[in-house]
């Protein structure tokens, strides 16, 4: 396989209600056009990564009090906050950034981890992905809870610095504590060497290090 054919852009919440509703601009502490900033890279992203033939997999969250645990329901009753991304609603919906044909989508419901909604994992085993590459909403939430299980399964992670942003915590801490904690990368959308499976040790390109091709259309 190539580098290409074992790395997944991970696609995460990147929904009405955590980008543009109303309820997204209030609990987003910073300036709103971060937010706005993060869909236009992720944009940018997507677009490379089917250029370099990377499958997309896109990751959606409800939050729907039928499948809200009791801690989760608690929470959000302290708070006085209404559940978010409602199954059928607008709230739910992908911002900007849609699925193409083919490309997979994995919800999540009530949870913040990608791999507890069903056939993440397995479709990721299955298409012999080795190397996680993240965008989307928030790095210290789903993000990270997702990229968290994936060292602890033994992928590679990578998380694009501008396609994501915090929510709760300096975002630049997010970013030290992932790279310490999971050996994450954390580069721009434009390095082409995001794409790359992580390998050990010093790497050369010189000496036949395995560098994702463009797909191109025949003729």
């Amino acid at each position: 396989m190539t580098a290409s054919e074992r790395t997944a852009l991970v696609v995460v919440d990147l929904q009405n209600d955590f980008c543009a509703s109303p309820l997204a601009r209030a609990r987003f502490r910073g300036d709103p056009a971060v937010l706005d900033a993060v869909v236009s890279s992720t944009a940018a992203a997507v677009g490379e990564a089917r250029r370099w033939g990377v499958e997309v997999v896109f990751v959606r969250f409800t939050g729907d009090p039928v499948h809200q645990g009791a801690s989760w329901r608690l929470r959000d009753l302290g708070r006085g906050r209404p559940p978010k991304c409602l199954e059928g609603t607008w709230g739910a919906e992908f911002h900007r950034v849609l699925p193409a044909a083919g490309e997979a989508v994995f919800t999540k419901r009530a949870c913040f981890d990608a791999f507890l909604a069903a056939g993440f994992e397995e479709h990721l085993r299955g298409r012999g992905v080795e190397h996680l590459v993240f965008a989307g909403l928030f790095a210290d939430v789903c993000v990270d809870s997702t990229a968290r299980t994936a060292f602890q399964k033994g992928f590679h992670v990578t998380v694009l610095a501008d396609c994501t942003t915090a929510l709760h915590l300096p975002y630049e801490e997010v970013l030290a504590f992932m790279r310490v904690l999971y050996g994450a990368r954390t580069p721009a959308s434009d390095d082409p060497s995001a794409w790359d499976v992580p390998v050990a040790g010093p790497r050369r390109r010189e000496e036949g290090a395995c560098v994702p091709q463009p797909v191109r259309s025949p003729g």
